[in-house]
C-alpha cells in the first residue's frame, strides 16, 4: 500500500514538472496573462477569436488587418493576433512545401481548421493561446 502511494506522489510530481516544463517551452509561463482575465473585455475577447477564426475565411490577411489596427489599444487583441498570424504564415510556408503531394495540403488545412477553432474558443475565454507547431517569425 505505501509503495503505490509512494507511486502515486512521484507520478504527481512528475506530471506537474512536465506541464510546467511544456508551459515554459511553449511560451505560457508567464502567470500574470492569465491571472487577469476578467481584466479582458468582451470586445476584446471577440476580436482576439475573429483573429484566430480567420483562417477560414481569410487566411493570413485577417490577424494582419486585425493586429494593425487594434495593436494600440488593446495588449490581448496585439498578443492574439500576432499568435493567429505566425500560424497562418506557418499554414501557408508548409501547404507551399507539401503542395507536391496530394495529401499534404489537405492534412494541413484540416489541421489549421481544427487548432483555428481551438485557439478562437480559448482567446474567447481571455486565455492567451500559443498553437503548437509554430515558428513565431513575427514578434
Amino acid at each position: 500500500m505505501e509503495v503505490r502511494q509512494d507511486w502515486a506522489f512521484r507520478s504527481e510530481q512528475l506530471d506537474t514538472k512536465q506541464i510546467t516544463h511544456s508551459m515554459q517551452v511553449n511560451g505560457m509561463n508567464d502567470e500574470a496573462k492569465n491571472s487577469d482575465v476578467d481584466a479582458i473585455s468582451s470586445d476584446e475577447r471577440t476580436w482576439a477569436m475573429l483573429a484566430h477564426l480567420s483562417i477560414l475565411v481569410l487566411g493570413v490577411i485577417g490577424p494582419l488587418v486585425i493586429w494593425l489596427v487594434k495593436k494600440e489599444e488593446s495588449k490581448f487583441v496585439a498578443d492574439q493576433a500576432m499568435e493567429a498570424l505566425n500560424f497562418h504564415i506557418a499554414v501557408l510556408i508548409a501547404t507551399v512545401v507539401l503542395a507536391c503531394t496530394v495529401v499534404g495540403p489537405v492534412v494541413v488545412a484540416i489541421g489549421a481548421v481544427v487548432y483555428g477553432i481551438i485557439a478562437g474558443l480559448e482567446a474567447n475565454k481571455g486565455v492567451y493561446y500559443r498553437y503548437p507547431y509554430t515558428v513565431r517569425l513575427i514578434k
